[in-house]
């Protein structure tokens, strides 16, 4: 149901039944006024009431996150993929995993991701914290065989002991696979990005360029806020994709030479089985869009006006011509935001022990 809600809103929105229509030249007033209904300013953290948030917690998850200890091989963390220095991707199409498998979809941005109603491109995954429980195990990301691997590898140094003991104190036996997500998940909730188009939505008049100001207006007027919205500017609708055009015929001629053509992905299909999810996927934040190239489930297109032209043609049966395309181009720069700076900052990890298991390629 939540996907027929999704494909109706997009188609809705590309013929201009919900969009709200702005006159030409943007009016700062009526256009905030606009902006604020359809989108909010970044939270400082996203609180979740299952996993509630404190210093010890969230430190410890950032150890966890930088640390590839988690992995089989000894060689992948979390931010080998979701690399915060670069914007919590990697950008490649997809991600190589253990012993250089390749995966079959892009990494998403980490950041801001809390924000997301669920999590992968499909929405298995109800929050961050169920999230972070999936790559460690998957055979081709970081290929942990089982979580008792995971735990023993963590609980075999004692510095990791006692900042468990800290983080969980409720906790009789802190150290366990669910308190690992837990904590990954808590330091993934503080990276927040803000960024001048929140201080836009609180009202600061002198945030955006009139050119800035005019690219919202052609991203409202287009139909773009009908799977965009929110304060991710996305993650909160699965929609199908290619709704008036093949998606896959759209991006075929941006695929390189050096880059395989991609196997047809049903989407959330292959989770639920439902011929209602065939071909749906969760529409991706739009939150340092600039930055996070490639783009799409596939990685198939790095150009991001490229990107979006498809976007319009598959999703909205439009063309967008070259002024407004650059007026776009403008108001995605406006959603490039600051990294927290202390999750930039290295941890310094506990060091293994005898008791550490080691690194296995197998």
């Amino acid at each position: 149901m939540k996907s027929v809600i999704a494909i109706l809103t997009v188609v809705l929105f590309s013929v201009g039944a919900s969009a709200p229509v702005l006159a030409d030249k943007p009016d700062q007033e009526a256009l905030l006024k606009i902006a604020q209904s359809l989108f909010a300013p970044l939270p400082e953290t996203v609180e979740n009431p299952d996993n509630p948030l404190s210093e010890e917690k969230i430190e410890l998850g950032k150890m966890l996150y930088y640390d590839p200890r988690l992995s089989q091989s000894g060689f992948i963390s979390c931010n080998t993929c979701h690399n915060l220095a670069t914007y919590g991707t990697d950008n490649l199409p997809t991600s190589l995993g253990h012993r250089w498998a390749v995966g079959p979809r892009n990494s998403p941005t980490v950041l801001n991701a809390a924000l997301h109603t669920t999590q992968f491109w499909d929405g298995r995954a109800a929050d961050v914290e169920e999230q972070a429980k999936g790559p460690i195990l998957n055979p081709i990301e970081m290929g942990i065989p089982d979580e008792s691997v995971a735990v023993s590898r963590i609980a075999s140094m004692p510095d990791y002991v006692s900042r468990f003991q800290q983080a969980f104190p409720q906790d009789s036996d802190p150290v366990s696979y669910q308190n690992i997500a837990n904590a990954i998940g808590a330091f993934e909730r503080t990276l927040t990005t803000p960024d001048r188009f929140d201080r836009f939505l609180k009202g600061d008049a002198e945030a955006l360029s009139d050119k800035e100001l005019s690219g919202l207006q052609v991203f409202i007027n287009q139909g773009c806020a009908g799977c965009h919205a929110g304060p991710a500017l996305g993650g909160n609708i699965k929609a199908r994709f290619g709704i008036v055009e093949s998606y896959w015929e759209a991006t075929r001629e941006f695929l390189t030479v050096d880059q395989p053509t991609m196997p047809m992905d049903v989407g959330r299909f292959a989770v639920t089985q439902d011929q209602n999810d065939l071909y749906v996927f969760k529409a991706p934040s739009l939150r340092n869009i600039t930055r996070t190239y490639p783009y799409f489930h596939d990685g198939s297109v790095w150009d991001l006006r490229a990107a979006t032209q498809i976007m319009a043609r598959v999703q909205l049966g439009r063309e967008i011509d070259d002024t407004d395309m650059d007026k776009l181009m403008a108001f995605y720069e406006t959603l490039v935001g600051e990294i927290p700076a202390d999750a930039l900052r290295l941890p310094v990890l506990p060091a293994s022990t005898e008791n550490t298991l080691r690194p296995s390629s197998r």
